[in-house]
């Protein structure tokens, strides 16, 4: 693997670990944790910083029926959730979204698919394949957008991102990334508004295409 070069950042890295981070972001900061040991210690500073806070917080009274309830829960039946490793280019996290399984990709046209594995109201994760020398339309941002690089590389206007780098798109980025000479680049996206396609085709389909 190259070495990766663009990380999360530590605000971005707070959020995650005190669990306040959206879902479809939170996906693409657990994959690239997965991926990158200088983000593990980082996270592992913003986990012991929170139980440090916690041994100096007030204590709160509880009810009297929190001890029973709890026991009740423990005495009642389990179903662990499957724990899924990584396969292949895919990190845990997102074989987790996968369930396991292979992407289910579906295409948006010149080589580029896509294979959705998020969608809710507070935003959608999905995986992008995008064919070595291929360009994504044009576009800014509504919101943000966190693109993770799982196989190959792309390029735009602010570098080169590789295996495991992570580009942070907001409202003032406009980019036309493009994937780079060798094997295809395959992309973790998480965005939390839609784009803002330039070119009118994009625009027409992108209601479509869900992106």
């Amino acid at each position: 693997m190259s070495a990766i070069t663009h990380h999360i950042p530590d605000d971005m890295m707070a959020a995650y670990a005190a669990g306040t981070l959206p879902h479809p972001f939170a996906m693409v900061v657990a994959a690239h944790v997965s991926l990158c040991a200088d983000c593990r210690a980082a996270l592992g500073s913003h986990h012991a910083l929170g139980g440090a806070l916690l041994e100096q917080t007030t204590d709160v009274a509880i009810s009297s029926g929190l001890k029973s309830n709890l026991l009740a829960l423990l005495d009642g039946p389990v179903n662990p959730e499957p724990v899924y490793d990584a396969q292949g280019i895919y990190p845990g996290p997102v074989m987790e979204a996968l369930k396991g399984g292979a992407p289910r990709w579906k295409t948006l046209g010149m080589g580029v698919k896509q294979s959705i594995l998020s969608e809710t109201g507070g935003g959608s994760a999905r995986l992008l394949y995008i064919p070595a020398g291929q360009a994504v339309p044009d576009h800014s941002h509504n919101g943000l957008e966190l693109t993770l690089v799982l196989q190959g590389s792309f390029s735009d206007e602010t570098g080169r991102f590789c295996v495991g780098d992570v580009e942070i798109g907001d409202e003032d980025l406009e980019h036309t990334p493009i994937a780079d000479a060798g094997e295809a680049c395959i992309c973790l996206a998480a965005t939390d508004s839609p784009l803002r396609f330039n070119a009118i085709m994009p625009r027409l389909l992108q209601p479509l295409f869900r992106i």
